[in-house]
């Protein structure tokens, strides 16, 4: 009788916590029912994006000295370097940078392993294009600087809720105005 006993107590336990984890996600799950829709209208509108955001790259010509870590952490050997070597004074002189951000899988390695600090992520996010050979940029189309959502004031900036709560979190005097 008594493993009949601890048997139904363990039965009955797990049928408790059971429960309990139904009804927990059932709560997760109303209070997300009483929140207000988010809604971005994109064009005149635009999220601000985090401090960690990985967008397009950022290639400085005059700082390279073309020694192609970029190529060698790509995990898909997609930056593109062209140089030759200046045998007067020994160094590689760079001709030609260039990424295609069709293929780009935007992991970052190549400006964590940048030596000289030449690479860069931007905010920039919108690379749509309707021709694939349009995603292919050079350095000069890399050496521009992406113009600053927060700065356009066509634009309406909209913080994500993550920045809500830092800036909720903040005292009043360093806290942002956002339009």
């Amino acid at each position: 009788m008594f493993p009949m006993v601890t048997g139904f107590m363990n039965y009955s336990q797990q049928t408790v916590r059971a429960a309990r984890y139904i009804g927990q996600g059932f709560m997760i799950t109303l209070s997300h029912a009483n929140r207000l829709p988010v809604t971005i209208q994109y064009p005149y509108e635009k999220s601000i994006t985090s401090e960690r955001f990985r967008g397009r790259i950022h290639f400085e010509f005059d700082k390279c000295i073309a020694c192609e870590v970029c190529v060698r952490v790509c995990p898909i050997d997609l930056p593109v370097v062209d140089w030759r070597l200046e045998a007067d004074i020994k160094k590689k002189q760079l001709l030609n940078y260039s990424i295609d951000f069709g293929v780009c899988i935007f992991c970052g390695n190549c400006v964590e392993y940048c030596p000289t600090n030449c690479l860069s992520m931007t905010e920039e996010y919108e690379l749509s294009a309707y021709d694939r050979h349009e995603l292919n940029y050079n350095q000069i189309a890399l050496g521009r600087l992406p113009i600053s959502i927060i700065g356009d004031y066509t634009i309406q900036t909209v913080m994500n809720s993550t920045q809500i709560n830092k800036e909720k979190n903040k005292p009043l005097h360093s806290r942002t105005v956002t339009n």
